[in-house]
């Protein structure tokens, strides 16, 4: 039954803002810097969202490696100009922004620094949805009174919702975990668009019987279905969802706010937003896009990918896959690695994928077909089998395992305790190792989290070293340049 009528009492679908965090992730590969943020931030938070995502994700990594920008500085600096918008973070757990578990050391002192920067959000999800990864964040996110948001990453091993592993009751337990661990709201969070409509029908239907805090859906476009699901979980009750700016929307961002505000106008879940301050926004961002056209994928006439309606692997991780593939001219065998995936991750324990499980399932299904099954086995592999990263889904092969943790470094028994108890303080031995060149307690977790990248940041930061060319920003005169020079050599070479 509809239930998105045009009578009955009000309850407006709640927005949150994914253009300064996850839109350009998804689509320019993180690379919008704050200067392009700022002439709108004071529009953007007047628009109602329930919150705008700005900070999280692989934000801080590109920030300080590629764009060298001080990531702390961009939630304390747009807070100047937004002021009534609370502000969201993706935290990966306790692998917080980086790609590895860190000791409970740092994970607290991080979490502490971004409530004090401005994070009044915390959206947490661990890659195996094993919630001991959550412990030491979430006391520190609930010890400094901020919103928690209990994240569950939605996976599939079939086509539709369902099988052995992700069905729905595997879903609506793990969010009744969340619940009592403490959650404010809960989100569903499928990183690889794989989400269908009516799965996400029955799935949101069934939550709002269990659950009691909001429900918050976040899908990315990239199969060609995020809008479709949106309307059939607006249907279903869902309370918040993601969406972009429609510059930085659809794609393998998320679906644009202008035509769901639109369709959902003189409804019970009418949104409410002025439609034209969005397309006043959108306009700006139109106008400094151009600066970041070369991140934009472009190899490929089709904006969704059909491809991931079949194998379901996320669009980044398949990037990472045709990256190794051409690097060992192997690229022709890119669909032994598609056909492989499924094995490797069933043998690894069905973990889902995202970061970093999607990375290290993936590289490790390439050397499967090339090299042969688990003849080469990369530490990533081995710390996941051994359970740094948690527990899986479901149990390893156990001749896997065998041959897995053969002579590993740490053993060959997997541990069964929360990962993060086996992690020795680090940050100290970090102050030690950085010295002086960490001047605040933000250079030092910024080493910490990247002791390579992180100390060459600080070396820029700090006028040690010039900044090379390639962390400049380019401005629209360069743009308009370059466009100059490629019309003049199209019109020389016809002639």
């Amino acid at each position: 039954m509809n239930t998105v009528k045009k009578q009955g009492p009000r309850n407006p679908l709640k927005i949150q803002d994914m253009t300064f965090r996850d839109g350009h992730q998804s689509n320019l590969a993180t690379r919008m810097r704050t200067e392009d943020m700022i002439p709108v931030a004071e529009q953007m938070d007047e628009i109602g969202f329930w919150a705008m995502e700005v900070w999280g994700g692989a934000t801080f990594d590109t920030m300080h490696r590629f764009l060298a920008e001080d990531p702390w500085e961009r939630p304390r600096t747009l807070k100047k100009y937004i002021k009534k918008t609370p502000f969201s973070m993706l935290l990966r757990g306790q692998n917080l922004v980086g790609y590895r578990n860190y000791a409970d050391d740092v994970v607290r002192a991080f979490v502490d620094k971004a409530c004090e920067v401005g994070i009044d959000i915390f959206r947490v999800f661990d890659a195996l949805n094993d919630w001991r990864n959550f412990q030491t964040a979430v006391e520190r996110i609930k010890a400094n009174g901020k919103h928690l948001q209990g994240s569950i990453c939605y996976s599939l091993t079939e086509r539709h919702l369902g099988g052995d592993v992700f069905n729905l009751e595997y879903f609506i337990s793990k969010c009744k975990q969340l619940e009592e661990m403490g959650a404010d709201t809960i989100c569903i969070k499928d990183m690889a668009g794989i989400v269908a409509p009516y799965d996400i029908y029955e799935l949101i239907t069934e939550l709002k019987k269990e659950i009691k805090v909001p429900i918050h859906l976040h899908t990315h476009y990239t199969s060609g279905m995020a809008s479709m699901s949106y309307l059939k979980a607006i249907e279903a009750g869902v309370d918040i969802v993601d969406t972009c700016l429609a510059p930085f929307a659809m794609r393998t961002a998320m679906p644009a706010i202008e035509p769901l505000l639109v369709t959902l106008q003189g409804t019970s879940r009418d949104i409410g937003f002025d439609l034209d301050k969005l397309l006043e926004l959108g306009d700006h961002f139109e106008t400094i896009a151009p600066k970041y056209r070369d991140y934009l994928a472009a190899n490929k006439m089709a904006v969704i990918d059909t491809g991931v309606l079949a194998h379901q692997v996320p669009g980044g991780m398949i990037s990472n896959l045709v990256s190794q593939l051409k690097e060992a001219n192997a690229l022709h065998r890119l669909s032994e690695v598609h056909a492989e995936i499924p094995n490797t991750r069933r043998e690894l324990g069905t973990p889902p994928l995202v970061t970093p499980t999607s990375q290290i399932v993936g590289v490790q299904a390439v050397l499967n077909v090339l090299l042969g099954k688990y003849k080469m086995i990369t530490n990533q592999v081995k710390d996941l089998v051994y359970g740094l990263y948690g527990k899986t889904p479901t149990p390893v092969d156990p001749e896997v395992q065998k041959k897995v943790l053969k002579g590993y470094k740490r053993g060959e028994t997997p541990i069964t305790g929360r990962p993060a108890d086996y992690l020795e303080p680090e940050l100290e031995e970090d102050r030690k190792k950085i010295g002086d060149l960490a001047r605040t307690e933000e250079d030092l977790l910024t080493y910490a989290l990247y002791p390579t990248t992180g100390e060459q940041f600080l070396k820029w930061k700090y006028g040690i070293e010039e900044k090379p060319d390639h962390v400049k920003p380019k401005t629209l005169e360069h743009v308009e340049k370059e466009d100059e020079l490629i019309a003049q050599a199209k019109a020389k070479a016809l002639g």
